[in-house]
């Protein structure tokens, strides 16, 4: 397992907020940190719930109950998003528990950073948790400086970049991207088929770092609009980092303008270059 710096940050975070959300995309590690977390805590006891299996759901049944009886643990909650309605619940727990003078540390909440999961929590947990986003592995991470080719080459998911040879981890990152663009996009937003998701997504990485023109996407996808703004919304979220600025014009006639310009980049999930082939 590769150090990651988001851990100290985790392990701060939970001394100050009764919530910590840790968010990042799928096999970037977050599971593998927390149980990291709750191995190396010393006398913090954790309970851990993934909510994608369905026996762990089934302790759910009664979320207030069950969870009101692990105070003194540490609650792991994996692939939060899943399952928005906790929010409200949790909110309640924690509100009781600070009224009886327990401040901090109750639950560590995992998922994707999606605008959905961004926006539940806030509304039922504003001032009560704290936000730690897990990217893929970073240069500063790497174990030795000669890895440098190949976090480039293969990207920072570990399993990709930690792969005994480039033909496994190409495999892996082909998988994960169907994986991606078949299953997470349509879970979380418009439903747009899986073919015309990866030609968006190869056409925003073919404009790296340029300005983004959402018309001349959606007049070469053959879809509205509204739906690439949708995507790209999401994708935002999920994958990417969108850049507001704004652009000051003067016109031919003396006259200022303001117009707003989104600039688009990928993150490291997979290489830039893996996506545009």
């Amino acid at each position: 397992m590769i150090p990651r710096s988001a851990l100290k940050i985790v392990r701060s975070a939970l001394t100050r907020f009764p919530v910590v959300a840790l968010l990042g995309p799928r096999q970037v590690g977050k599971t593998t940190l927390a149980m990291e977390l709750a191995r190396s805590s010393g006398e913090m006891t954790s309970t851990y719930l993934d909510l994608e299996s369905p026996r762990d759901l089934a302790r759910l049944s009664d979320p207030e109950a069950y969870l009101d009886a692990q105070q003194g643990r540490l609650v792991i909650l994996d692939e939060i998003h899943r399952t928005p309605r906790l929010f409200e619940t949790l909110r309640g727990i924690v509100d009781r528990r600070r009224r009886e003078g327990d401040r901090a540390g109750h639950f560590l909440v995992l998922g994707s950073a999606s605008l959905d999961l961004l926006r539940q929590s806030s509304e039922s947990l504003a001032g009560r948790i704290q936000f730690v986003e897990l990217s893929p592995i970073r240069l500063d991470e790497l174990p030795e400086p000669s890895a440098l080719e190949r976090l480039w080459l293969r990207g920072g998911f570990p399993d990709s970049l930690l792969a005994s040879d480039d033909a496994t981890s190409l495999e892996w990152r082909e998988a994960f991207i169907r994986t991606y663009l078949e299953r997470d996009i349509p879970m979380l937003g418009p439903r747009v088929p899986a073919q015309t998701l990866h030609r968006l997504w190869t056409m925003l990485a073919h404009n790296q770092g340029q300005q983004l023109n959402a018309a001349r996407l959606a007049s070469g996808l053959a879809v509205s609009g509204q739906t690439v703004a949708r995507c790209v919304d999401l994708l935002a979220g999920l994958e990417a980092r969108r850049y507001d600025v704004s652009l000051r014009i003067v016109a031919p006639d003396g006259t200022k303008l303001v117009v707003p310009a989104y600039y688009f980049y990928t993150t490291k999930r997979v290489p830039a270059t893996e996506i545009v082939g």
